[in-house]
């Protein structure tokens, strides 16, 4: 109580104190531009999916804009220490996303590498995720994909690098005849998630389908 006396809680866009669980105000909340992508019909994802692997649905949150309130929400999650920032765009989304007949079996998170993990202190996904499979009632496996390269932060990779992912994961245990969810934070090229997708595609009789914090258009 003495913490937040001292250092209260404040909206990361115009710094208003504001409750301790809470990531914006209310009137900024209205800024944020989401998506309202309908998870089974067609999205931008969906079609940039569709060029790179076989996908089944998709959504995205919201959209991702370099000066817009998305992108202080993410960099809050992935690079300022608010984990549990994860766990307010979870309920984002379950607020939105209605899977309908098509909720997948599985849910899977984008890993990170172990040396990034231990510089990080967290998987920015992991809680997001764990706070799906409680709403939604989806297992989630975080162990499934293993990250086989270290590298640098994907705000700083130039496109070259980005396009850059073969061999860049793998599988640690069989998986078949599943519909799997792969979560990301941000869909830009899609090179990360079709990765991916083609290990668990590859490993069996596999569904994949993709679920994103944001898009960038």
């Amino acid at each position: 109580m003495i913490l937040d006396l001292l250092f209260p809680n404040r909206c990361i866009h115009c710094n208003r104190i504001i409750s301790p669980e809470l990531l914006v105000c209310n009137v900024c909340f209205d800024h944020i531009h989401f998506t309202h992508y309908d998870f089974s019909g067609n999205n931008p994802v969906r079609e940039k999916c569709k060029l790179l692997f076989p996908v089944e649905n998709t959504y995205a949150l919201m959209q991702f804009e370099e000066q817009g309130l998305s992108r202080k929400i993410i960099h809050e999650l992935k690079y300022r220490s608010r984990e549990k920032a994860g766990k307010t765009l979870a309920e984002w989304t379950a607020e939105r996303l209605d899977f309908r007949d098509k909720t997948p079996d599985l849910m899977v998170s984008v890993p990170l590498h172990p040396k990034k993990l231990k510089e990080r202190g967290y998987n920015q996904l992991h809680l997001f995720t764990e706070t799906l499979s409680i709403l939604y009632g989806i297992p989630y496996h975080h162990e499934l994909i293993k990250r086989n390269h270290y590298s640098k932060a994907q705000a700083l990779k130039d496109r070259e690098h980005r396009l850059s992912t073969a061999n860049a994961f793998s599988l640690t245990q069989a998986v078949t005849g599943k519909h799997i969810l792969l979560i990301d934070d941000v869909f830009t090229t899609g090179n990360t998630v079709s990765s991916i997708a083609w290990e668990l595609l590859n490993a069996g009789n596999n569904k994949v389908s993709v679920l994103v914090m944001a898009m960038d258009l």
